[in-house]
């Protein structure tokens, strides 16, 4: 159980504290509600190129890193299709330069053309390295426009094109700040060496201040149900012919999640999984394979994907996944797989309780979800999934007219 307390700021900024005195440090995380999936579509990538120049200075304070370094700091951040996160950790001695820094930037970046160059420059050269120049690199970048017709999830975070980075302009980059970084859109969280009272203290001094911002109402086009079953594929510089599948499924929130999330464990989570068992170890068809769900705040995809083995058919070794995917499709799943990956999850989240970044960037994802106590039902939630919910979500999910399939064939066999 993880203990909190929460207040909400005059602005809007909601605050949630979990007081850990086992440890000399605190985490601080702050979320901001945009991700790829809020970018106007001609200028894709923005949320990410923000994530980066989000370390490019602010108003009062030129240089991030380096007052966090001195302060005994270190930090980082993320961005995916639905939010934005920075965290830090640093000594509980320090914590005020922690309210410093992430409070002078939510105020206002210290915006450059300079500034934007550099971290233009930046995501320009990590689409080229990451997406375009490196072996089954782009798979998303075909596998999202194929999956979804309608919804902003049809381009990955790195966005659409380089060009819709190279092109950005100091104005373009001004609003998406004013529109989406301000108290009202963010969430703040602190576990650690800090207690409800210094906390409130130090927030109320450092980011009460800033102006709320207009509440985002992230009205996004929902993607209509797949009726017919899409295929796309690609010839490519690559070892291996790779296959990749994708089936709708529900949004994070669905009461299904659970079960959805433990059949795909069930299907590939470790050596003993079944498709490790059968497509690897027995038929010898595939050199990796997995199946995973994304887990998107709106309606997301199951994805399931593997190497072919050299002189394999790449449509015999799909039969083979397909025959697993009906298996768990049309057959209830034994106690021993479900108790086998339930435990394992169990035992994912105790470890990560263990972290005091986990923790606070896990109250700020379960109160962007609904509620922050969510974090704490976590266990409970997976617990009561039964075999039979697991067989209804599979066959639900897994139908031929709701998926869409790539086949990244090799050049060079």
């Amino acid at each position: 159980m993880i203990h909190f307390e929460q207040f909400t700021l005059s602005n809007g900024l909601r605050v949630f504290v979990n007081n850990d005195r086992t440890t000399p440090l605190v985490a601080m995380n702050v979320l901001y509600m945009v991700g790829a999936r809020d970018e106007d579509p001609s200028q894709t990538g923005f949320a990410h190129l923000f994530e980066h120049l989000m370390f490019g200075g602010s108003v009062n304070i030129p240089s991030y890193d380096e007052p966090l370094q001195r302060a005994g700091g270190e930090n980082n951040a993320f961005t995916n299709n639905d939010f934005t996160n920075y965290y830090l950790t640093l000594p509980a001695q320090n914590i005020e330069t922690a309210f410093w820094l992430e409070s002078d930037r939510m105020l206002n970046l210290a915006f450059s053309e300079r500034s934007l160059e550099v971290q233009r420059n930046v995501v320009v050269e990590e689409f080229r390295q990451r997406y375009l120049n490196q072996p089954y690199g782009d798979v998303w970048l075909h596998l999202r426009p194929l999956a979804y017709k309608v919804h902003p999830y049809k381009w990955p975070t790195i966005g659409k094109e380089i060009a819709h980075i190279e092109d950005a302009v100091l104005d373009d980059v001004k609003q998406f700040f004013k529109r989406f970084y301000h108290p009202t859109n963010a969430i703040l969280s602190l576990s650690g060496n800090i207690d409800v009272d210094t906390a409130r203290k130090l927030c109320e001094k450092w980011f009460e201040p800033i102006a709320a911002g207009e509440k985002v109402l992230h009205e996004l086009p929902q993607e209509p149900i797949q009726t017919e079953r899409r295929e796309l594929t690609l010839h490519k510089d690559v070892p291996y012919d790779s296959i990749y599948k994708v089936w709708h499924c529900g949004a994070r929130s669905d009461k299904n999640f659970y079960a959805t999330d433990l059949l795909t464990d069930i299907l590939s989570s470790g050596k003993s999984s079944r498709l490790f068992n059968e497509l690897i170890r027995k038929q010898k068809l595939f050199t990796s394979v997995s199946a995973y769900l994304l887990g998107d705040l709106d309606k997301s995809v199951v994805v399931a994907e593997g190497r072919v083995v050299k002189g394999i058919d790449i449509k015999l070794a799909e039969a083979a996944l397909d025959a697993e995917i009906r298996k768990i499709s049309s057959e209830k799943v034994t106690a021993r797989e479900l108790t086998k990956v339930k435990q394992k999850v169990e035992s994912g989240l105790a470890f990560g309780d263990m972290n005091i970044a986990n923790k606070a960037l896990n109250l700020c994802y379960y109160e962007m979800l609904g509620d922050a106590n969510l974090l704490n039902q976590q266990k409970d939630l997976y617990s009561k999934v039964d075999a039979g919910e697991i067989l209804s979500t599979a066959s639900d999910i897994f139908k031929d007219q709701n998926s869409s399939v790539m086949y990244y064939l090799s050049n060079l066999n």
